[in-house]
C-alpha cells in the first residue's frame, strides 16, 4: 500500500477508538516500554500526544521514566512549521506546555537541549514489517532523525502493514516499534 492510503486508513482507525480504549492501549504500550533496557540512556526524546487525534498517551511514559529513571533527561519537541524543523527542550512539567495552532502541546519556557539523544520515541500513523513509517506527511521526524545516531522507536496502537510501497531515500527506518501486542525489532530483522 502507498503512504496516502495507509495514512487515511490509520486516521480512520484512530478516530474510531473511544477514549477508554486509547487509555487501555496506551497502558499496554507502556507495559512493553517499561521492559526495555535503559542502561546507557541519558536523554530520551518523547513526542507529546495530540489528544484530538487519539495518539498514544506518552505522558504515561514520561511519568514512568520520572519515577523509575529520574536520572534520564526527557526532552520534548517544538516545531517550526515555516522551516519544518524541530527543536528539543528539556521537559519541565505539564504546566509549561501550551497548544499551538495545530493543537500540538509545546514547551514555552523550557531550556533548549542541544546535546546527544540516545533514544527517540517517534510518532506514526502506520508502519511496515521493514520498519518504515507513515507520519502526517510533513517530514519533521525524518529531518530530525537524519544523521542522528540514536535508537529510533515507533509507538503504534496497531500492527504493521506488509509493505509501504512508496518509501523514498529521505524516509528513516525505525530500530524498534512498540505495539499493544509486541515489540518489533528491525535491527535484527526478527519480530519477537
Amino acid at each position: 500500500m502507498k503512504k496516502a492510503e495507509l495514512r487515511k486508513i490509520a486516521l480512520n482507525q484512530r478516530k474510531s477508538l473511544s477514549s477508554s480504549v486509547v487509555s487501555e492501549l496506551s497502558l499496554q504500550l507502556l507495559s512493553h516500554f517499561s521492559k526495555l533496557d535503559f542502561s546507557g540512556v541519558k536523554t530520551i526524546h518523547v513526542f507529546l500526544p495530540i489528544a484530538e487525534k487519539n495518539e498514544p498517551d506518552t505522558f504515561l511514559f514520561i511519568d514512568w521514566l520520572r519515577n523509575n529513571h529520574p536520572d534520564i533527561k526527557i526532552i520534548v519537541p517544538k516545531a517550526d512549521f515555516e522551516t519544518a524543523l524541530m527543536s528539543n527542550y528539556v521537559y519541565s512539567g505539564r504546566e509549561d506546555l501550551q497548544k499551538n495552532l495545530y493543537n500540538i502541546l509545546e514547551p514555552q519556557k523550557a531550556e533548549l537541549h542541544n546535546g546527544d539523544v540516545e533514544m527517540v520515541l517517534v510518532p506514526l500513523l502506520a508502519f511496515d514489517e521493514r520498519g518504515y513509517r507513515v507520519g502526517y506527511g510533513k517530514g519533521f521526524y525524518d529531518r530530525f532523525l537524519e544523521g542522528l545516531t540514536t535508537l529510533k522507536m515507533g509507538i503504534s496502537f496497531f500492527e504493521p502493514a506488509d509493505n509501504i510501497e512508496d518509501v523514498n531515500e529521505h524516509d528513516i527506518q525505525l530500530d524498534l516499534c512498540i505495539t499493544a501486542h509486541k515489540v518489533y525489532d528491525f535491527r535484527k530483522s526478527v519480530i519477537r
